[in-house]
């Protein structure tokens, strides 16, 4: 675990190596998810199978679920989970469906009449990870958009290792209203979902967070169809003042780092003496967490401490690390967020743990990673719908703009352009 301060003298040179820090994957699997691409591409269900049998070490007599077993393995679901489920989809529900964007169409000053209308998309696939992170929480947060866009056929691909499931997955599955499903998955499932196979028609766009060879799988198919974005581990940035509970911030950072050994956790204060009661606090949570392996890998080789002169200093540094995750547990978190432009998603005050952005707060835990929230947005009914613009010239209207084109088409040297506009001028 790193501590920096601002006011030390080599501190820009190390938070800049902590911006930098690359935490994907060190292995470089392009060249395996290359081939098993290129294989399910030719060989289609029987390069499929072969691969479900080697990784998941199960060999399903369909690759396709029945209704009959999807049923039955969430009916397994306890029934306050199903509870929590269904109270989680009507919020991402309510949430998403403020999103929905309105037409547009007006007729301008040349008498051209312009618009954009929105439409959904065809065919979606969602991939839902099925071994050590199997979570119902992400099949609400990728499905629900997608119907409220009004996507017509979305299709699940969940890998079960050995022949399990965590029937809460299929339980998530029926309240999203999703049917489609297929036990497969890795990169032979994103090969699978990109180009079709005898058993699964192709979809348009692949969402879904994935290991590193599902996230190189999107990456290597991206063109073919589109993707919502190649995850990386999470990340989670609090800045916290010393009013705050110090345990509560040790829990909060060790949230996302228990997600995976490349998770980061960082705490932004401005008082070291809360910096050190938070450090103890997370050493102490440590001794007994269940996930403690993994927690305790994240916080040790990739957490941070940044201790600042002022909690406002933090908004420049947070912008740089660009976090999937910010906590501003501070009595005026408002007045912080207003100045945030690279974040994921925000948590405001003291009583907001980012866990609950996980479940049921509304809006989506699909989240940009590595830096990406510099750029790039978490998911949304946005990524389920298209643009389409259109325009409509009368004579009247052509004759007003229509020279102009002509000069222009003219002056890149496309004679055709300009004698598609000038010979209805004429």
């Amino acid at each position: 675990m790193q501590l920096l301060q601002t006011t030390d003298k080599d501190f820009y040179v190390r938070f800049k190596a902590l911006v930098s820090d690359r935490r994907e994957a060190t292995v470089d699997v392009s060249g395996t998810v290359k081939d098993i691409l290129a294989d399910v591409k030719v060989r289609g269900d029987a390069a499929v199978r072969e691969y479900t049998t080697k990784f998941d070490h199960y060999s399903p007599p369909s690759l396709h679920l029945s209704a009959d077993f999807i049923a039955a393995q969430a009916a397994k679901c306890p029934p306050d989970v199903k509870d929590a489920l269904a109270l989680a989809a009507d919020r991402i529900g309510f949430f998403h469906q403020k999103q929905l964007p309105q037409d547009i169409g007006y007729t301008d000053s040349a008498g051209v009449k312009l618009g954009l209308n929105w439409v959904s998309l065809s065919q979606v696939g969602i991939y839902v990870p099925g071994g050590r992170a199997s979570y119902p929480s992400s099949v609400l947060m990728n499905a629900v958009p997608a119907k409220i866009a009004g996507v017509e056929r979305i299709v699940m691909a969940v890998p079960m290792p050995r022949g399990e499931i965590n029937p809460a997955v299929l339980a998530a599955a029926e309240i999203a209203g999703v049917t489609e499903i297929y036990s497969i998955g890795g990169a032979q499932a994103i090969a699978a979902l990109a180009y079709g196979t005898e058993t699964l028609t192709p979809v348009d766009k692949i969402v879904g967070p994935g290991n590193a060879y599902v996230a190189e799988a999107k990456r290597q198919v991206f063109g073919t169809v589109g993707i919502d974005s190649v995850a990386g581990p999470s990340e989670i940035l609090v800045v916290a003042d010393s009013q705050n509970n110090p345990e509560w911030i040790a829990w909060d950072l060790l949230s996302q780092a228990e997600h995976d050994p490349s998770a980061q956790s960082i705490l932004i204060t401005d008082t070291a003496a809360f910096a050190e009661k938070a450090i103890a606090a997370i050493e102490q949570i440590l001794v007994n967490l269940p996930t403690k392996e993994v927690a305790k890998a994240s916080w040790e080789k990739h957490g941070a401490v940044i201790l600042v002169e002022n909690l406002t200093d933090s908004i420049p540094l947070l912008n740089q690390l660009a976090p999937e995750h910010v906590e501003l547990c501070v009595d005026d978190p408002q007045e912080l967020a207003s100045k945030i432009k690279c974040a994921g998603s925000i948590f405001l005050g003291r009583y907001t743990p980012e866990a609950i952005g996980d479940y049921l707060g509304g809006p989506n835990h699909v989240l940009p990673t590595a830096r990406s929230a510099r750029f790039a947005s978490g998911l949304s009914v946005y990524d389920f719908l298209k643009r389409i613009t259109y325009l409509e010239c009368n004579q009247q209207a052509l004759q007003t703009i229509g020279k102009a084109a002509v000069t222009l088409a003219a002056a890149e040297g496309l004679p055709a352009h300009g004698g598609s506009v000038s010979i209805r001028l004429e």
